[in-house]
């Protein structure tokens, strides 16, 4: 079998793969509205396996697999992320404070200034 067969064949199958992951999601939807009623584990049950099956089916095809491998390598790179100590956290957190008041009070100097100015050119004596 030739790479291009396997590729038409893995992407028919992904296709299917995806028309049965969604109607399994839209039949857990439909479970919720169905199961109104009824015990609220054993509509939680339903809903969470049907939800399982669906993103289980949907993991299994080629764009899934690669979604999935990103999330780990995400994962990975998220762990070696360099996070502030609470002291680095709380002084940033200060200036920033300090940065915003100052230029809140620069800003509304200015629209004062500019509310004075414009009254005086539009105040008809």
């Amino acid at each position: 079998m030739s790479v291009q067969e396997q590729v038409e064949t893995s992407s028919s199958l992904d296709k299917i793969k995806w028309v049965l992951s969604a109607i399994t999601l839209a039949g857990a939807v439909y479970a919720n509205h169905y199961l109104i009623d009824g015990s609220v584990l054993i509509r939680a049950a339903v809903i969470i396996a049907l939800v399982a099956i669906g993103l289980g089916i949907g993991f299994t095809t080629s764009k899934g697999k690669a979604g999935l491998a990103f999330a780990k390598e995400s994962r990975i790179e998220a762990r070696k992320v360099v996070w502030p100590t609470r002291t680095e956290t709380i002084q940033t957190t200060i200036i920033i404070i300090v940065a915003v008041s100052i230029v809140s009070l620069f800003l509304w100097g200015i629209d004062a200034i500019l509310v004075k100015l414009i009254s005086l050119l539009t105040v008809r004596g």
